[in-house]
């Protein structure tokens, strides 16, 4: 549409005093100002990865599983660093989560393996860079502070035992195969940073599954 030199004169403003529409939607400007921030971040991220690197591995380095009042617990150890783009990311802000897989059956001669215990822990670590401390957060429940990253990473290195079936749910005597694997979830990052997170090796740590025997009493 070609707008004539007419609509721009005086006369065709409306009369009397103009509303200001900046504080119109206060509301609405703050969350597209908030998106605006994480798509600026994730693409400087994005250009900070850009480098080829080699993606970290965690390693397994303790599992077993101990019968309690509680239920059966499983006490895991591992071994791994934060990668240097992992290390920008949490620094500006963005939350880590590693998520704990544990997967537990029984062997039957006559059928399929029964899938007896399925479970999962999530472990998150976020920066406040106002406040400069560390946070974790172990399935949204056990909340610690820190004032520096290796503290912060030796909760996650070695997590509090973790209860994963209830008394009762094991048969005494009967063998399980344990199989137990942890990675870093790019699923619960922010949408912003999802895509970025899946083209990036950085971003690609996870341990492999191992398996061990555990025969309850």
């Amino acid at each position: 549409m070609n707008l004539t030199q007419s609509a721009l004169l005086p006369s065709s403003l409306p009369s009397g005093p103009r509303q200001a529409s900046s504080g119109a939607h206060p509301r609405r400007f703050a969350r597209l100002a908030f998106w605006l921030r994480q798509v600026v971040l994730a693409l400087v991220l994005a250009c900070a990865g850009a480098a080829p690197t080699h993606a970290a591995e965690i390693t397994i380095s303790q599992a077993s599983i101990e019968a309690s009042d509680e239920g059966y617990r499983l006490a895991l150890a591992y071994s791994f660093e934060l990668n240097r783009g992992l290390e920008d990311a949490l620094s500006r802000g963005v939350p880590l989560y590693f998520t704990t897989e544990v997967q537990m059956t029984r062997r039957r001669w006559y059928w399929f393996d029964e899938s007896s215990v399925s479970a999962a822990r999530t472990v998150r670590i976020s920066y406040n860079v106002l406040t400069r401390q560390y946070h974790t957060a172990i399935s949204g429940q056990l909340q610690q502070s820190f004032s520096n990253l290796e503290d912060a990473m030796a909760l996650i290195r070695r997590p509090p035992r973790w209860i994963i079936a209830d008394n009762g749910t094991l048969k005494a005597g009967d063998v399980y195969t344990v199989g137990v694997r942890m990675r870093l979830d790019v699923a619960q990052l922010p949408k912003p940073f999802q895509v970025n997170a899946l083209n990036n090796s950085d971003w690609r740590l996870s341990s492999d599954w191992i398996e061990f025997n555990y025969k309850p009493e």
